[in-house]
């Protein structure tokens, strides 16, 4: 907790100096210390001159990622909604917003902004045609309708989201959908159904070897099991997978799976057993701002205490009212809200227009400003993936070297030629093992560090050591260019062979995050790469 604490009070500082500042050294720092919490998949930096919308787009999205997984909604939505009107085209980068603020909006449970934001990033999924994107989009949806209690709409969602996920080959994305149509069906009442997508979930995840996961169908599971009446069997399951949520700080479905527990001891007529489960129920939901659920787990502590102790029976049942009284608040100030903003619409443009007739020569010669440094931050950014793409290309061709030499034949080995790369004998042997443990991994995707560490009987520190010392670079850059050098082999000398699956033997789960790995090295994407090599 305490370095936890550390790391929450660091990114808060860092975060605020970035927003008085809104320099490249600020950015960097943030991004600095995300990478030490190993927040993002590799670090972010920025070169000195990168425009100011660069920048403040980055951070603040990332922002609103990292305070959305330590369940701070308020701020990841403040810096969501700072982050949106940055991005000027619809694509990958803005999708990716659209849907974390789709997200934030659930767990705070404005389900009116959560759907807007959601069916926005839908809609430029759904242009793209990426299965992948599509499928990921509509589950979103299907979640954000579930949270506002129309399971009917969410199965409409959940099934396109299944008929897309069919059509590729992601197996972690398929387990997510198919949990949450475990959700939609218990909702509906359709608890055998609930219960087999759950199982078929937990399977994949324990497969995938995903622990926390797999608690998560778990729990899924459990939630059919007590719509079917099966309290004693959702009660093992929910003591298993307690401990689980606690330890890797998924709090608010621990919290969810501490109510659902109160709810099968409540139902096996166990009250004074269900009320501890109850009350940390409510004070980790009141923490979180998530009314909704702590509505639950007071009625849970009212029923629980009513025939054990009237008096703080009638404290639950207080205090199930007023939030009752503040969820109809907020709805009724939704209403009126959007009642006024209707009827007032003509006031406001031609108050808009009179700001935009005082502010137009400003706004001219700012776009001229602003397209002036564009124009020379685009030039800058070039010439530097220009430098990066031609050291990632040299380390391809020491790549393909050393795979053609882990690939030769014995009887070739002992005619003792001289090594075709310029690397010492006892680093090159050792890039070549790397090299070998790599090509072995890469179609499972089980390529992190710790795995091809463990593979080479090393830990994993002494690894990034080792590999720094041969090759002058990180396990990351390393492992990616091993990546690349298979793909544009196997696409120059298989023609017939799809793009996703060439993703999947290389190592990669998503076939956009193969795309744009390919692209940032080869300048022009997988397709076009292999069409020049036809051509």
């Amino acid at each position: 907790m305490t370095l936890h604490c550390f790391f929450l009070a660091a990114i808060t500082s860092l975060l605020s100096q970035f927003d008085q500042k809104q320099d490249v050294a600020s950015a960097n720092q943030f991004f600095q210390q995300l990478d030490q919490e190993s927040f993002t998949d590799e670090r972010i930096s920025f070169k000195s001159g990168t425009p100011q919308d660069s920048l403040c787009q980055q951070v603040w999205y990332w922002a609103a990622e990292w305070y959305y997984d330590q369940q701070q909604y308020e701020q990841a939505a403040d810096y969501g909604k700072k982050a949106i009107p940055l991005y000027r085209y619809d694509n990958d980068d803005k999708a990716a917003c659209l849907n974390i603020l789709g997200c934030i909006y659930v767990r705070m449970g404005d389900i009116q902004h959560a759907a807007e934001y959601a069916k926005e990033c839908l809609r430029i999924d759904m242009k793209s045609g990426d299965d992948n994107r599509i499928s990921s989009s509509m589950n979103t949806v299907a979640g954000i309708y579930m949270a506002g209690h129309q399971p009917k709409e969410a199965e409409e969602y959940i099934l396109g989201a299944l008929e897309h996920a069919a059509k590729v080959n992601n197996p972690a994305r398929k387990a997510v959908i198919m949990g949450m149509a475990s959700e939609i069906y218990h909702s509906l009442g359709d608890d055998n159904k609930a219960l087999s997508y759950a199982e078929q979930a937990y399977e994949i995840d324990s497969q995938l070897k995903r622990e926390p996961q797999a608690s998560i169908r778990l729990s899924q599971k459990a939630s059919a099991l007590l719509g079917l009446h099966r309290y004693q069997e959702a009660e093992t399951i929910y003591r298993k997978i307690i401990p689980v949520l606690k330890q890797v700080g998924d709090y608010h479905s621990y919290a969810i799976a501490l109510n659902r527990l109160g709810m099968s001891l409540l139902c096996q007529e166990r009250q004074r057993e269900a009320i501890p489960y109850y009350q940390e129920a409510a004070i980790l939901f009141s923490m979180m701002g998530d009314l909704y659920n702590e509505i639950h787990a007071q009625r849970g502590l009212c029923e629980s205490y009513w025939k054990l102790n009237p008096d703080s029976a009638k404290i639950a049942l207080d205090r199930f009212d007023l939030l009752k009284d503040s969820l109809y608040k907020q709805s009724t100030a939704e209403s009126l809200a959007r009642y006024n903003a209707e009827f007032d619409n003509d006031q406001l443009l031609q108050e808009n227009e009179e700001v935009r007739a005082a502010h137009q020569r400003t706004i001219v010669i700012a776009i001229i400003v602003i397209l002036l440094l564009a124009a020379l931050g685009w030039w800058y950014i070039r010439r530097v993936h220009q430098k990066e793409k031609e050291h990632v290309e040299a380390l391809m061709r020491e790549i393909e070297l050393l795979r053609k030499e882990s690939d030769s034949k014995p009887e070739v080995e002992e005619q003792k030629e001289e090594p075709t790369t310029q690397i010492p004998d006892e680093d090159r042997k050792f890039l070549m093992r790397v090299v070998e443990v790599v090509n072995d991994r890469m179609p499972s995707g089980q390529i992190s560090v710790e795995q091809i560490a463990s593979d080479l009987n090393m830990s994993a520190q002494t690894f990034r050591r080792r590999l720094q010392s041969a090759a002058g670079e990180t396990p990351k850059a390393f492992v990616s260019a091993i990546q690349m050098e298979k793909a544009g082999k196997l696409l120059k000398e298989n023609p017939d062979l799809p793009i996703l699956q060439v993703a999947s033997l290389c190592g990669f789960e998503e076939s956009s995050s193969f795309a744009h790995t390919f692209k940032r090295v080869f300048g022009m994407s997988p397709k076009q790469y292999r069409e020049q090599g036809e051509r």
